[in-house]
């Protein structure tokens, strides 16, 4: 590629970042303008913050998101984790359909999916409250956690796992010395996706 070609790309890349960052970069200055309607001249002022800061509602309802987000973050990285490995070292009935059951959550709408969790849980008598959030939470994280998971799963395939059982490793030492070392960047990349799904997720809740 010419000079001025990878000017024309750092150019554009340029544009894109300003593009995509330029408002947040807006918004976050706003944060401290006196005016509540973003009113120019801009006048420093921490009052926003203060107001925050004695709204109660607000903070509790940023500590509930904030627990349950990183109780989702544990449950459906755990459950979807083991799912994936499941998939992913053995051969069962109905194993495709369960996988083909995973995009839905993904694709349908989440207002959807909310009104049906809705009905079901006052059918099972679930109810409303924290825990049922949870629950919805767990659901519509785990298709992101066993995609991700079984994406790194396959990457590395079985041969390290019969090398270290041919050498004499017993099963739990197999999982634990190489499949868990292998898989722990697709899990830990997995439980950033369900923390950032649960913290994000209005919809359901």
């Amino acid at each position: 590629m010419t000079r001025f070609g990878k000017w024309i790309v750092n150019t554009y890349l340029v544009m894109v970042l300003v593009f995509l960052y330029l408002p947040v970069a807006v918004m976050i200055a706003m944060a401290f303008n006196q005016s509540a309607l973003y009113e120019l001249p801009f006048t420093f002022d921490l009052v926003w913050f203060r107001s925050l800061m004695e709204n109660d509602r607000l903070l509790g309802a940023s500590l509930n998101s904030v627990l349950i987000a990183i109780a989702n973050t544990i449950v459906a990285t755990t459950l979807g984790t083991m799912a994936a490995l499941a998939f992913a070292r053995y051969r069962f009935k109905g194993r495709l359909l369960l996988q083909l059951l995973l995009f839905p959550p993904i694709t349908i709408p989440w207002l959807i999916i909310g009104t049906s969790m809705l009905v079901l849980f006052f059918w099972v008598g679930i109810g409303r409250g924290l825990h049922a959030i949870l629950l919805g939470h767990v659901a519509l994280s785990l298709p992101y956690v066993i995609v991700v998971v079984g994406a790194r799963l396959k990457s590395f395939g079985v041969t390290l796992e019969e090398a270290a059982a041919t050498l004499g490793a017993s099963p739990l030492q197999v999982f634990w010395r190489v499949s868990v070392p292998v898989m722990a960047p697709g899990v830990v990349a997995a439980g950033l996706f369900a923390f950032a799904v649960s913290f994000d997720q209005f919809v359901i809740s």
